[in-house]
């Protein structure tokens, strides 16, 4: 069989398609990392839908976080 280069691609057609191969699989590690943080936040979501609504209005666990500091004035 004859030899045939059916792609005859010059340095800089070479260099071009391998930055943009490895921007696109740059892009698509990206997409799978954002793709995994929405199924945890989709899962943790999904077992708070699963608690009873008592427990999403219940007081906070630690009594000083509902206290308010006082507002002082200065006098002049």
């Amino acid at each position: 069989m004859a030899e045939h280069e059916y792609i005859q691609d010059t340095p800089v057609q070479r260099l071009r398609n391998w930055v943009l191969s490895e921007m696109v699989r740059g892009a698509g590690y990206a997409l799978a990392f954002l793709l995994f943080i929405g199924v945890v936040y989709g899962v943790i979501w999904g077992i708070g839908q699963l608690l009873p609504s008592e427990s999403k209005n219940a007081p906070p666990p630690m009594p000083y976080s509902a206290l308010e500091a006082p507002l002082v004035v200065a006098k002049a």
